[in-house]
């Protein structure tokens, strides 16, 4: 029994608490997160469908490629955010001439800013009770 390899490019991408993983493979411009449709996936939200496909539309590669993405915690605007950066990212594999353009968009950039944790003795990461002087 012989297993049939399949081509794909591959990304990842990080945002908050969300980490996306996405493949690119040749196709009609099918869009599955988490094996459902897109927009279900994202509640019918259409303009988180809008962003999600940004990078493709800067390059004109909507109708090319054929993307799974896997997608695990953080909300759902992190986990927009870590897909974006993820397809971003396969591009860029697949055609490495097209970073420059993706890059000065800033597509290609992680966004570091994670929540802070709470540290013992505060309410919550920096808020202390309020100090009296007397």
């Amino acid at each position: 029994m012989t297993a049939t390899k399949t081509e794909y490019a591959y990304g990842l991408g990080r945002r908050k608490a969300a980490t996306a993983r996405a493949r690119l493979y040749k196709g009609k411009g099918e869009i599955t997160i988490n094996d459902k449709p897109a927009l279900e996936y994202l509640s019918g939200n259409k303009s988180y469908l809008a962003e999600i496909t940004d990078p493709l539309a800067l390059t004109q590669k909507q109708k090319e490629f054929n993307i799974t993405i896997k997608v695990s915690g953080g909300g759902l605007a992190g986990q927009v955010d870590a897909i974006k950066l993820a397809i971003s990212k396969a591009l860029t594999v697949e055609f490495p001439d097209l970073r420059p353009v993706l890059k000065k968009a800033g597509f290609v950039k992680r966004d570091p800013r994670e929540k802070e944790r709470k540290k013992y003795g505060l309410r919550s990461a920096r808020k202390k009770e309020q100090f009296s002087k007397r």
